[in-house]
C-alpha cells in the first residue's frame, strides 16, 4: 500500500515521471503522503465496519488535505500544474475547477483504487486491520507531519501563502468528508436489484467514466470563456461521477464476485496505461518524461498478474465491502 498509492497517484498518471518520482527526497515525501494517506483511509474504513462509499469520502478528504492544506494548489493562481485551468474558474481566491477535479481524482485514483487492489491481492486480510492502534497513530502522525512540512516547504519555495479564511474552509471540508464517511451506512451502494453482469462490462464502465471525467476537466475549459462556464464544468464533472456511482449502485453487489470489483478498478488504470506512451512522446512537456512507456508496461503486467490471481480464487465479495454483522476476523483481532 505504501508503494502502490504514490506510484498510481504520481507515477502512472505522469504527474511525476520516473526521473522525478525516484529522486530519494521526493520519493520519501510521496510515500509518506500517498502511502500513509491511503493506509489511514483503509484502516478507518475497516475499523468503522464500512464499505467502499466510506472509502470514497475519506479519499475526498485526503484530496483536500494534500492539494488544499499541504501544497495549497487550490488557492495558488500560479500553481505549475494548472495548465489550461490557470485563471479559469477562479473566484474568491480559489481555483474551483481545479479543486473539484483534484478532489475527485485523489479520492478515486490515489485512495480507492490502490486500497481495493491490495485487498484483492490479499483476500484473507481484507476484513482485518493491518495496524495496531499504536501503529495507526504513528502512520497518521507521519502523514500530518508530512503535510505540515510540505506546507512550509512549498510556501517558502513558491513564495505563496493561502488566504486564512479559504484555508480554514479547506480544513472544515476535510473534517466534513471524514464525518460524512463515518456516518454513511455500511450497506450504501449495496441495495440494488439489477443482476450482475460480466466483469468486462464493469471494466468498460470504469474506463469510459475515467475518460469522460478527463474530457470534462481537460477539454471543456477550452470550449468557452463565458462567466458561467467554469460552474458548468464543475457541475458536469460531479454529475458524471455521481451518475456512474448511482448506476453502479443499482446492481446486486451482494451477489458480486471478486472479478467484478477487479474489472471495475481495472478500467481507469487501463486508460492511464494506454496514455503513458503518449506522455513520453509529448515533446511539449518541459519535464523529462522518459521511461513512461516502461511504467505503462509494468502496470499492465501488474494488472495482468492480479487478474490471474483473482480468477484463480474468484470468491464472493463478502468482506471487501463490510457486511452489517461484524466479521469474525475483526472479532478475533479485537
Amino acid at each position: 500500500m505504501l508503494l502502490l498509492a504514490p506510484a498510481m497517484g504520481e507515477l502512472l498518471s505522469g504527474s511525476a515521471p520516473p526521473a522525478e518520482f525516484f529522486q530519494p527526497f521526493g520519493f520519501t515525501v510521496m510515500v509518506a503522503l500517498y502511502g500513509c494517506g491511503a493506509l489511514v483511509c483503509r484502516e478507518l474504513k475497516v475499523r468503522w465496519r464500512k464499505g467502499v462509499g466510506t472509502l470514497v469520502l475519506l479519499g475526498c478528504g485526503y484530496g483536500v488535505l494534500e492539494e488544499g492544506l499541504m501544497v495549497a494548489s487550490f488557492y495558488n493562481p500560479s500553481w505549475m500544474d494548472l495548465g489550461a485551468l490557470a485563471g479559469f474558474g477562479r473566484a474568491l481566491g480559489v481555483n474551483w475547477v481545479w479543486a473539484v477535479e483534484l478532489t475527485i481524482y485523489h479520492a478515486l485514483f490515489s485512495v480507492v483504487t490502490p486500497v481495493l487492489l491490495v485487498e484483492l491481492a490479499y483476500p484473507s486480510r481484507k476484513a482485518t486491520p493491518w495496524l495496531t492502534d499504536r501503529r495507526l497513530k504513528i502512520v497518521a502522525a507521519v502523514l500530518l507531519l508530512d503535510v505540515v512540512a510540505g506546507f512550509i516547504l512549498f510556501g517558502n519555495m513558491l513564495g505563496f501563502w493561502p488566504p486564512r479564511v479559504q484555508y480554514l474552509l479547506g480544513v472544515a471540508a476535510t473534517m466534513g468528508f471524514v464525518y460524512a464517511a463515518h456516518r454513511l451506512p455500511s450497506d450504501w451502494a449495496r441495495r440494488g436489484n439489477r443482476p450482475m453482469r460480466r466483469p468486462a462490462f464493469y471494466t468498460a464502465v470504469g474506463f469510459f467514466a475515467a475518460l469522460a471525467s478527463a474530457l470534462t476537466f481537460g477539454w471543456l475549459p477550452s470550449v468557452s470563456d463565458s462567466f458561467l462556464h467554469p460552474l458548468l464544468v464543475c457541475v458536469v464533472g460531479v454529475a458524471v461521477v455521481y451518475g456512474v456511482v448511482r448506476y453502479l449502485a443499482g446492481f446486486e453487489w451482494r451477489e458480486a464476485r471478486r472479478s467484478h470489483l477487479m474489472g471495475l478498478v481495472s478500467g481507469p488504470m487501463l486508460l492511464f496505461i494506454l496514455v503513458s506512451p503518449l506522455q513520453e512522446l509529448d515533446a511539449s512537456r518541459p519535464d523529462d518524461t522518459s521511461g513512461m512507456i516502461i511504467v505503462g508496461a509494468a502496470f499492465l503486467l501488474l494488472l495482468t498478474l492480479l487478474w490471474l490471481k483473482v480468477r484463480k480464487n474468484d470468491t464472493h465479495l463478502s468482506g471487501i465491502t463490510t457486511e452489517t454483522e461484524e466479521p469474525e476476523e475483526l472479532k478475533e483481532y479485537k
